[in-house]
């Protein structure tokens, strides 16, 4: 779809003017969400057309505030009108409705919003500069756990919306053929680590990652009765001198090797190939932008990488596939299968060490 240039001179000038609006537009659209507007023309799940005085009345907006909004929302196709009333359009029903827009929508405006204006200083410089607005941290991952809200709540959100919907099908897989040891590196919250020893009684799962986040992944495993076959490995990965602990026999990876650029990202794969078990599996599940089948994903992984230059890392992204790819081979492993759309979305790479 990247292939030739998709606008032609009307599409392209009214481009231009929607990205000229994009901050008020963005911002007049989560007001409109969240203070009301877009519900109170929906009552009981159907359209409801009403006049710029019955939305003031429903939402306890002036009059003046439910016209600002409502005009704007023309223009975005947000809302349509017809006689004088106001009706919401199908982009407003996914603003209302919709989880996985609700979930980017929020991410963008908590995590990425004032951070965006820092874009250019972080790009220029190599490191997050927009990361103040959120904390003092050098990189977003060693303040992950003590984001302010809500930012806080906002980021997990957006991580776990995703995940969600690859875990269980990749769970299932694990079991048809279960590893006896697994380590789970960039554990985050312990959620994958929760739902593989639930379901594998036999299991036992090592975690590795920031202390900070082996507490949070401690406390969901001790809380659902596994953290008895869960071994904490704390660990910086990018340490040059400290090594991934041996036996185990699956190293699974999932929205992690995204987090790191691309020295950083072979530094990490060949760490875990030298840390597998003879015959040893290592999974990556990862989101790629160009093996996407809609080109709404494809662009939210494109702009997701602009989080990760101005708030995250300053140096990571949201790879296409052929770039990272090429990173598996200079690790020295091999891609003995590649799956797409678990979950939907995501790209399970399954590797073993080069022969």
């Amino acid at each position: 779809m990247y292939d030739k240039d998709p606008l032609n001179a009307m599409e392209a000038v009214t481009a231009a003017q929607w990205l000229a609006f994009a901050p008020l537009a963005f911002q007049a659209t989560a007001v409109m969400r969240d203070r009301g507007v877009l519900a109170a023309l929906s009552e009981t799940g159907k359209p409801v057309g009403r006049t710029i005085e019955e939305v003031a009345q429903a939402t306890s907006l002036s009059v003046y505030a439910a016209r600002v909004l409502l005009e704007a929302g023309l223009g975005l196709h947000i809302v349509w009108r017809q006689e004088g009333r106001y009706f919401l359009g199908r982009l407003g029903r996914f603003l209302l409705d919709d989880e996985m827009t609700r979930v980017n929508f929020d991410f963008t405006r908590d995590v990425c919003y004032q951070a965006a204006a820092h874009l250019d200083e972080s790009l220029m410089q190599g490191r997050p500069a927009g990361l103040k607005e959120l904390g003092p941290w050098p990189t977003l991952y060693e303040g992950l756990s003590v984001m302010p809200e809500p930012a806080l709540s906002s980021w997990h959100a957006f991580d776990h919306f995703y995940s969600d919907g690859a875990f269980p099908v990749m769970c299932e897989r694990l079991a048809a053929a279960p590893p006896r040891k697994l380590l789970d590196i960039g554990c985050n919250t312990g959620k994958w680590a929760q739902m593989c020893l639930q379901r594998l009684p036999q299991l036992e799962v090592g975690l590795v990652d920031l202390q900070p986040q082996l507490h949070r992944a401690r406390a969901r495993l001790e809380a659902a009765g596994v953290a008895q076959r869960a071994h904490p490995h704390p660990m910086d990965l990018l340490d040059p001198l400290l090594a991934l602990p041996r036996g185990y026999d699956l190293v699974w990876m999932s929205q992690f090797l995204d987090c790191f650029s691309e020295d950083q990202v072979v530094h990490i794969l060949r760490k875990a190939g030298e840390c597998l078990e003879p015959g040893g599996r290592l999974w990556v599940l990862e989101l790629f932008w160009d093996r996407q089948r809609f080109e709404a994903a494809a662009f939210s992984l494109q702009q997701t990488s602009l989080y990760f230059s101005c708030v995250a890392n300053g140096n990571s992204q949201m790879y296409d596939s052929s770039v990272f790819l090429g990173l598996v081979q200079r690790a020295g492993l091999e891609i003995s299968s590649l799956t797409d759309g678990v979950g939907g979305y995501h790209t399970l790479l399954e590797c073993r060490v080069a022969s």
